[in-house]
Order: C-alpha cells, then structure tokens, then sequence
C-alpha cells in the first residue's frame, strides 16, 4: 500500500525568523502581499510585526483582517472579492487557525472558481489548481495549519462546521516564530496547546497512522506534555518548543487523518461558537476512555510520553487508565473547562451535535467505530 506526506515546501524556525518573509517574498518574484489576519491582531500590533518589514522591503502589501473566530463563509467569499480587487500574488496568513484557514479557502477559490459555492469544498474537494501561494506565519501554538492539508470553515446558516481536505491548499512557506505567539493570553495558549495535544494524540490512534506518522505524533506527544505548563504561563523557551510541537504534530495528522474528538468538537464550535482547543480539551481524555480497547499500546507510549511512573511494567488495561489520566490531569491543571455546560451547551441540543459528529470527516479515522448513540452518551457523559 503507498503512503502519502505531503509538507511544505519551506519552512522556518526560531526567534527572529519572520525576518526572512520579505527575502522570500523577493527571490520567488511575488509583487505585492495580501496579509489576510483579523482585528484583534491588528490592534495588538502582531499583524505590523510582519507588515513593517514588507514596508522596509519596498514590498507593497493590504490587510485584510476581517476574519472571525470559527470563520464563516462569509468571511471567505468576502475575502476572495478583497483579493481580486488587491492586484496581489501571494497570501500572507498572520494568526492561528481561523486566519490560515480562511486564507487557504481564499487562495484555493481564487485558483479554482467552479469552487466559490464554499460548501463544495467539504471532504476532499476535486480541485485542480494549486492555490494562490500562501505564506503562513502562526501566532499560536496549536492548529499547525501552516503544515497541513486541511482547513474548517462555518456555515452559519445551517449551524454546522466543515472540514475541508486539499493537498493543493498547504503553503508554500512556513514560518514558524514563537515570539509571534508570546503575547497570547494564557487562556489562548491553553487552548490552542491543548489542540496540538488532541492533533498529536488522536493521529497517533487513528486508523491512517502508520510507521512515519507515529514517529511525529509520538515526539509531539513528548514535546507537548512537557513544555505546555510552562509556555501557558510565558516561558520563552517552552513557547519555543510549543511552536516546533505543535508543527510536528501537524506534519503528521494532516497526512493521516484524526478521529472522534474532533468530530465532536466541530459542532460545539458551530453551535455554540466555542474556542476550538478548549472543546478537544473537554472531549480528549473522555474519548481516549472510549477508544481504548481498540488503541493496542499506543495509549502506554502515550503513559510513558507523559511520564507516568512505571508505565512500562503495567498491564495493559491498567496503563490504558493511567494515560486517560494524565491527560485530565493536565487540562484540570491548566485550567480548561470540563463540561460542556461550561461552554454553554444546551442538553435538548445532544441528539444534534451527535448527528452532526457522526456525520464529521474526522469520525472516519476513529479507531473505534462509534454509532450516533454512542456519540450522544459521550455527549451526555461530560454535559
């Protein structure tokens, strides 16, 4: 059986390394910059950090920071009608994942226009042209859209999410700066974190992981379980090591698929508009409780990544419970919710939300196949 990766073309690491985007820009011949971000990050001066060295550079550029958390497809056809009237050639995203998601909608719509119907590109979309070249630049430490093939968008009107899988959508360049993430709150940099956490861990058990992909999801586990306490309270080396953790993590679920938490997690965002690390961090631990039956000994790597004392003699059930463990353990420390009534989810809305997860790409890749009653007894089990 062949087995697909797919990266980026380029990438960067450490402090300092925005500093090479206006080289970059030059010696691949692009013209002018579209900064696609939203106004949080405008106001904050984040989204200037990158926009001053285009100006140093002679490098003409336009903001588009119109992006909303959990983006709609409003959003991205607002933001393909920005670009077309800008006069750009290249994509520059700056912020976490709704910012690079919605740049990647923009760029493959701009290259593919049978396509601007957004809700055609759910699934694996039939495109045909490689998107407009995007330049990521994450601001948090958690989504790695900057390595992936995958983008989530919202349909509002029918209160779901969508995922979106296009090997034609993944940047040209990473660059991956953590001092571009330091000035996250901290509850952002729980979230997010606790999203690379799921990445890594449910592209671990995935039914797509194999030999190459455990290799990152395990040093991401690794990397994660070890540095995310301290980057949460402003540790600079630990945000560093945040940064390379959560793109390693990237590097593999975006080529193997995730499972059940993130299916589940989709609808709480579009129900309820809840921040999407912190609904993984209220599912993880209950849904590996689900999957481990069915997870062989991953879930002893996963004990044994966390540090778990004598995790290598336990017996297999046993060390099962204690990596379920650890990872409550570590939301409860960090201070995410545990209930989804914390998110202000309704119990009359369970039967829909497990619809809609079970209906979620993500819930293919579940190493336990799970029925819609099932789903919704999860659900109901952390309301």
């Amino acid at each position: 059986m062949a087995q697909r990766m797919i990266w980026n073309q380029t990438a960067y690491f450490g402090a300092g390394s925005i500093s090479v985007i206006p080289e970059e820009l030059q010696r691949r011949g692009f013209r002018k910059a579209f900064v696609v971000s939203d106004q949080v990050l405008v106001d904050s001066g984040v989204v200037a950090r990158v926009t001053d060295l285009l100006d140093a550079a002679d490098i003409p550029f336009e903001v588009y920071s119109d992006v909303q958390p959990n983006p709609p497809i409003e959003n991205v056809k607002a933001g393909v009608a920005a670009f077309a009237a800008s006069g750009a050639d290249v994509l520059v995203a700056v912020g976490g994942g709704s910012p690079q998601d919605t740049c990647k909608a923009i760029g493959i719509i701009t290259t593919n226009p049978q396509f601007s119907d957004v809700r055609s590109l759910e699934g694996v979309a039939a495109t045909t042209s490689p998107s407009v070249p995007i330049v990521a630049v994450p601001t948090t430490a958690g989504t790695a859209s900057e390595t992936t093939i995958n983008y989530v968008i919202t349909d509002v009107e029918r209160q779901r999410k969508f995922v979106c899988v296009d090997p034609h959508d993944i940047p040209v360049l990473a660059v991956v700066d953590p001092e571009m993430m330091a000035t996250a709150p901290r509850a952002l940099k729980v979230a997010t974190g606790l999203d690379a956490l799921t990445h890594a861990i449910e592209g671990y058990t995935t039914l797509g992981a194999w030999e190459l992909s455990d290799l990152f999801h395990l040093k991401a586990i690794q990397t994660i379980a070890a540095s995310l306490p301290a980057a949460a309270d402003g540790d600079a080396a630990a945000m560093e090591r945040m940064a390379l953790g959560q793109y390693v993590a990237g590097m593999g679920y975006s080529n193997v698929g995730l499972g059940l938490v993130h299916a589940m997690a989709h609808p709480l965002g579009a129900f309820y508009s809840a921040p999407h690390g912190v609904a993984n961090g209220i599912l993880l631990a209950p849904v590996m409780a689900f999957n481990a039956p069915e997870t062989g000994e991953k879930l002893r790597d996963v004990a044994l990544a966390f540090g778990v004392a004598g995790a290598a003699e336990m017996d297999v059930e046993t060390v099962r419970k204690a990596a379920v463990e650890a990872v409550a353990d570590l939301t409860r420390a960090l201070g995410n919710p545990t209930t989804l009534r914390e998110i202000g989810a309704r119990e009359e809305d369970l039967p829909a939300l497990a619809q809609a997860a079970f209906d979620d790409v993500c819930a293919g890749g579940n190493p336990r196949p799970a029925s819609v009653a099932q789903i919704e007894d999860l659900y109901r089990s952390i309301f």
